[in-house]
This record gives C-alpha cells, sequence and structure tokens, in this order.
C-alpha cells in the first residue's frame, strides 16, 4: 500500500494565477512597446539616455510605466516559476510521500537536462497517478506541446531578441513573443489541471486491490447467493 499526501489543489491554483499574470502582464509591456516603444527609444537616444530638466519631466511618466512593467513581468514570470515547482514536487509526492525534491531542482536548473528532464518529471507523474487505459496518446500530444512552446519561447527570448533588437525599440519584445508564451501558460495550464484531475479521481475511487472492488460491490439478494459462500462483509 501506497501512502500519499492529498491532492496539491491548491498549488495548481497558485500557477493558473501566476500563469495568468505572467501572460498579461508581458501582454501589457507589448502594448506599450507597440505604441509608444520606439517612440521613447528615440526620445531617450537623443537625450543621451539622461535627460535633465525640462526633457526630463516630458519622458518621466513613459519611462516610469516602462519600468513598473518590466517589474511586473519579471515578477509574475518568478512567482509562476515558484508556483510551478512547489506544485510538481507536491505532485510527486502525491503519488509517493517518499518522492525527493532533488530531482526536480535539478530537472529545472542544471543546464542541458532542463530541456527535457522537466517533461519527463511531468510525464513520470502522469504515470504515476495509474491513469485509465486508452489517454496516453492525448496526454502525449498535451505534454509535448506545452514543452516545445515552452522552448520556442525560450529560443525567441534568449536567441532572437538579442540578434534582431534594433536601436529603435525598448525590449524587442512583440507580438510573436507573446502568442508563443500564452500558448506555452495555457497548455502547461491544461497539463496541471489533467494531473490533478487524475490524482483526485485516483485518490477518490481507485481501488486498492481486486477485493476493494467485491467490498464496493451491491450485496446480492438474500437467498440468492449460492450457499457457503461468504458475503463481502464477512469477507472485509
Amino acid at each position: 500500500m501506497r501512502y500519499t499526501q492529498a491532492v496539491p489543489a491548491r498549488a495548481a491554483s497558485a500557477v493558473y494565477v501566476t500563469l495568468a499574470a505572467q501572460v498579461l502582464s508581458l501582454g501589457a509591456l507589448v502594448t506599450f512597446e507597440q505604441s509608444r516603444g520606439r517612440e521613447l527609444a528615440a526620445r531617450l537616444a537623443a537625450f543621451g539616455g539622461r535627460p535633465q530638466g525640462a526633457d526630463a519631466e516630458a519622458v518621466v511618466g513613459a519611462v516610469t510605466v516602462f519600468a513598473v512593467l518590466m517589474m511586473l513581468v519579471a515578477g509574475a514570470s518568478i512567482a509562476a516559476g515558484v508556483a510551478y515547482v512547489t506544485w510538481l514536487v507536491r505532485a510527486r509526492q502525491a503519488n509517493d510521500r517518499s518522492a525527493a525534491t532533488g530531482p526536480v531542482a535539478v530537472a529545472w536548473l542544471v543546464p542541458g537536462v532542463n530541456l527535457f528532464a522537466p517533461a519527463v518529471l511531468v510525464d513520470a507523474v502522469w504515470r504515476g497517478t495509474r491513469p485509465p487505459a486508452g489517454g496516453r496518446g492525448r496526454w502525449l500530444a498535451l505534454l509535448l506541446g506545452w514543452w516545445l512552446s515552452w522552448l520556442a519561447t525560450l529560443a525567441l527570448i534568449t536567441i532572437r531578441l538579442p540578434l534582431g533588437t534594433s536601436e529603435g525599440d525598448l525590449t524587442g519584445v512583440g507580438v510573436p513573443e507573446l502568442a508563443c508564451a500564452a500558448l506555452a501558460a495555457l497548455l502547461c495550464a491544461a497539463t496541471v489541471r489533467e494531473l490533478t484531475r487524475l490524482q483526485r479521481a485516483a485518490r477518490s475511487g481507485r481501488p486498492a486491490d481486486p477485493a476493494g472492488v467485491r467490498a464496493f460491490a451491491p450485496h446480492p439478494a438474500q437467498g440468492s447467493s449460492p450457499i457457503g459462500q461468504p458475503s463481502a462483509l464477512q469477507e472485509g
């Protein structure tokens, strides 16, 4: 018999909220970049990056908004990362209380390993829920879609932006980055929701062994069972 912890429903809710905050804050930054980014970048370049006096007053509002948006994106991204790692640790322990937290840290923090190991850990959680037969293909499609969209988001931010950002941009973040990040967040939330659903079902209704199935089966009508056959209550 495996001793498990409670299904991490609250941790899953934290993942949903922080992912939504991340996408919304990034969307606000992209909107600002598209509407006022080039103008603000041009004015700062004209002032040598350090406007003073009346020049400073002319751009201080826009610079403040930009700084706040950058902090919101950074804060939401950190919060989403912490929430997801917390959920993954608890989801693994919901399947097996003895599951260590070390593999989660290694999977996400070690360069190279973090390109595939997190998805492997999530798949191991899925397999640990003893899902019903026939759902493997659908699950792998969802998992692969999430992970590929996440890797694409990283590539856009870490590779494309440094190469393609011009002097007329503030950050270079645009619609492609926002669309990819939103897709990754949506699919990530879908994987968390699927695993939470399976763990709830397993915890509430999965029989431990065949005897458990008989114990929950309806009793036969009195007198209809073979003589000498023990009833479900007698077996329990």
